[in-house]
């Protein structure tokens, strides 16, 4: 616990104090938002956030690596390979966002990398947490993520491997690929108002350090005391307490940038950060091993996209009409006069509803088999 709440304060404590100092370091370097010129952009307010400072994802990324580390030494917990696979989504995730805001702040153009140019670095960074993920197994056997689809644990007859290993391998390796872009570019979507993907963020990341913090006290390899009616119940997840120790850093390192990134912004995240807070999330789904629960506990960050795919939709089957007056969904709401405040505190709210939500599904399900 010591660790855990170390690694959290540590982070906070980085981004809270230490935004300022990186601000003035940011504004000296130039990195200032562009924003879409006004013929192209339908709501005029946003051209008032010309020139905040962005990239600020590197500022809670590295509050979150120095305060995970220090937690765990804190605590006697050295890194595991786990705890190093969602920061290496992290860090990857955010490395290619980070090239996408520096080719617009460089350029001065809306538009960075290309999608499919983004989804490439993704699938590059994804691809080595699959292969590590599933290799280098513990003294219990155990791999860091399974060959199985998992909802609030492994699903037994939902293995890729039943296919066989190569075919198995392929399907396994497309399955957390698509994890990973999908809620990447998800947070990235829905990073169009000030605060709304850093708290929204704050909401999710917490629900998964209290779940792998409960697997960590349900382990089934923790204790080799545990009694055959306890078995059914528990968890077999791969270090478990270090997972929450890196989210719970993660959160904190959320708190303290929000501190500063809540309306009126003195600093954007950029795809910098919306895209280091998908890894994040996509790491602890796998990992966890509740790859179908994110999508509940995440549900606030379906919202957004889920709405552009219904827009181009509803777009092409009449026709030109359009069901949102624009996409995402929070964009919507603006045209239809809501105040930012409003909206991202609602949002918040949403992701803390739904958050909750899948945090109380997965404690019912270890009811049901306690």
């Amino acid at each position: 616990m010591r660790s855990l709440l170390t690694a959290a304060a540590i982070s906070l404590a980085f981004t809270l104090f230490l935004t300022p100092v990186f601000l003035r370091l940011f504004r000296q370097w130039g990195w200032a938002q562009v924003i879409r010129t006004p013929e192209d952009v339908r709501n005029p307010n946003h051209q008032a956030k010309r020139g905040t400072v962005t990239m600020g994802g590197t500022i809670f990324m590295a509050g979150t690596i120095v305060g995970y580390l220090i937690g765990c030494y804190a605590g006697n917990n050295p890194p595991t390979l786990s705890g190093i696979l969602v920061i290496w989504m992290m860090v990857g995730f955010g490395a290619v966002g980070f090239i996408d805001d520096y080719m617009k702040v460089r350029q001065q153009r809306f538009m960075g990398l290309s999608g499919w140019r983004k989804i490439l670095g993704q699938v590059l960074v994804t691809v080595p947490f699959a292969i590590f993920a599933l290799n280098f197994p513990n003294q219990f056997g155990q791999t860091p993520a399974s060959p199985f689809v998992s909802i609030f644990r492994d699903v037994p007859w939902l293995s890729f491997m039943a296919v066989g290993l190569v075919i198995g391998w392929i399907l396994y390796l497309a399955w957390i690929t698509f994890i990973g872009v999908a809620f990447s570019n998800s947070v990235n979507v829905t990073d169009g108002l000030d605060g709304l993907a850093a708290g929204a963020g704050i909401f999710v990341t917490g629900a998964y350090s209290l779940i792998a913090f409960w697997q960590f006290n349900q382990a089934c390899y923790r204790n080799e005391a545990l009694d055959t009616i306890s078995q059914p119940a528990c968890y077999a997840v791969r270090d478990p307490f270090d997972l929450a120790i890196v989210s719970a850093s993660f959160v904190g390192a959320l708190v303290g940038f929000l501190w500063w990134n809540a309306p009126k912004a003195k600093v954007f995240m950029g795809d910098t950060g919306s895209m280091a807070i998908g890894g994040v999330i996509a790491a602890m789904a796998i990992l966890t091993r509740t790859e179908l629960l994110a999508v509940l506990v995440a549900g606030v960050f379906i919202i957004g996209p889920g709405s552009v795919i219904l827009q181009r939709l509803y777009f092409k089957i009449t026709r030109g009409k359009r069901l949102f007056l624009m996409s995402p969904f929070h964009h919507h709401l603006e045209m239809r006069g809501w105040s930012e405040v409003t909206i991202v505190v609602r949002m918040w709210i949403i992701a803390g509803l739904l958050a909750v939500s899948g945090v109380g599904f997965f404690y019912v399900e270890w009811l049901s088999r306690a």
